[in-house]
């Protein structure tokens, strides 16, 4: 399959990367592997772009991570998106948050509204439905660090860049 898009992500720290391991873990360790992108960073998706807009969603991560600084998240729900095919682990809004993702993208993500979130498993309603109380055994409240911004192209996944959050904002 060609490369599609790119996605613009808020990585978490290697702590909270431990952290979320155990819950995505738990649900792997119970036979439920999803289709989710294997191998990235647990992150927040924070803005998508087209392929032919590459230079400029480089020069746009560049910029917004040497203007902000670490952003907190505090992942303290689970989801599901409409549809039943998406269990996720979702922050609190807050205004920093609002903020990292208003300064990577104006515009829907995927072509949806921005909701903040980290992916933890893709699969049918039926088997979202039974990984739910596996997930919920190990959740739990999470104060996470944002530390890095990283880009991709998607499918397959292409590393392009990641920079890590060192400004004021």
């Amino acid at each position: 399959m060609a490369e599609s898009f790119l996605t613009l992500m808020a990585d978490y720290g290697p702590e909270e990367q431990q952290h979320i391991s155990v819950w995505y873990d738990a649900i792997q360790k119970a036979g439920f592997t999803g289709t989710q992108t294997p191998g990235l960073n647990h992150h927040i998706s924070l803005a998508t772009f087209p392929l032919d807009q590459e230079e400029d969603a480089i020069a746009l991560t560049k910029r917004v991570a040497a203007e902000f600084g670490p952003v907190y998240a505090d992942i303290r729900h689970v989801g599901v998106f409409p549809g039943g095919k998406c269990l996720f682990a979702a922050p609190d809004m807050s205004p920093e948050l609002t903020a990292l993702q208003r300064a990577c993208s104006s515009g829907p993500v995927n072509g949806y509204p921005w909701t903040p979130h980290t992916t933890l498993l893709i699969d049918t309603p039926e088997h979202i439905s039974a990984a739910l109380p596996v997930l919920m055994e190990k959740f739990g409240p999470l104060r996470a660090k944002i530390t890095h911004l990283h880009l991709c192209a998607f499918w397959p996944t292409r590393e392009i860049l990641t920079v890590a959050l060192t400004g004021t904002k």
